[in-house]
């Protein structure tokens, strides 16, 4: 099975990023875009090659419609949606990237019992390196497996029991951001000893790259490639005792737990 037309509620950061892993695994079926900004839709329409439509056309007639809106305001939007979806007789599958709406609370903001797949993703799928987290309520094997293969563009595609997604989108759809504050506290270490602003950037993102390629590509425990690295009496074990002086490993895991507990405060609220 595939899904013969696709349509995203939504164009932000999260929804244009999984746009663009669609429109490299759709195969040639017609990609939506509604936006409440409708120039910000057009825009990504004309570098995607898809159409601009709004959220009404999108609900009548997608088969795989995703809600790239915040959970703040999901329940309005599926509200105005919800007697376009109920007058629908074919089958169609709802795609919630909301972090803390369950698949079954977004059954009940739409007022029915339709598929609904929710996924979490984060921003890298824009770019091919991202990862996707996704369950399914309601739905079919078939397809839960169209939707891996439309999404397999963006990186890594994963399965898991939905009890699992609110950690794992603190995790890797928060990771991002706390990479980047990681990235940026190297590369403005790395100015104040000298490098410039552009070299001290570039080396420490490559860094990054390439010390998560290894882990993934060989297995090497996080500890090992630590260990590899720290040469007795050398520069980076004096490196790591101050990070450990600081608490950076605590800290890491304090804003991982953070934003799990934030992501939990939704669902309370919906």
């Amino acid at each position: 099975m595939m899904f013969h037309s696709i349509g995203f509620i939504g164009t932000g950061h999260m929804g244009g990023a999984l746009a663009r892993a669609a429109a490299k695994g759709e195969g040639g079926n017609p990609i939506y875009l509604a936006n409440r900004s409708p120039e910000k839709a057009k825009k990504l329409a004309r570098e995607l090659d898809c159409k601009v439509a709004d959220n009404h056309t999108v609900a009548r007639h997608c088969d795989l419609i995703f809600l790239g809106v915040k959970p703040q305001i999901m329940e309005r939007v599926l509200k105005d949606l919800a007697p376009i979806l109920k007058e629908r007789t074919d089958r169609f599958v709802l795609a919630s990237m909301a972090a803390g709406l369950s698949a079954s609370t977004i059954q009940a903001m739409a007022g029915g019992a339709y598929p609904v797949i929710r996924l979490m993703p984060n921003t890298p799928v824009a770019v091919g390196a991202g990862v996707i987290q996704y369950c399914g309520l309601d739905t079919t094997a078939e397809e839960l497996e169209a939707f891996r293969t439309l999404m397999a563009p963006a990186g890594l595609v994963d399965e898991i029991n939905e009890d699992l997604c609110d950690a794992a989108s603190a995790v890797s759809g928060c990771g991002p951001a706390f990479c980047a504050l990681f990235v940026e506290a190297l590369a403005d270490g790395g100015v104040a000893c000298g490098l410039p602003r552009d070299k001290a950037l570039a080396y420490t993102a490559q860094t990054l790259k390439g010390a998560a390629k290894l882990m993934l590509e060989t297995g090497i425990h996080p500890g090992d490639m630590k260990d590899g690295v720290c040469s007795p009496g050398g520069t980076t074990i004096q490196g790591i005792r101050v990070l450990e002086e600081q608490g950076f490993r605590a800290a890491a895991m304090k804003a991982v737990i953070a934003a799990y507990e934030k992501t939990l405060s939704f669902e309370h609220k919906g």
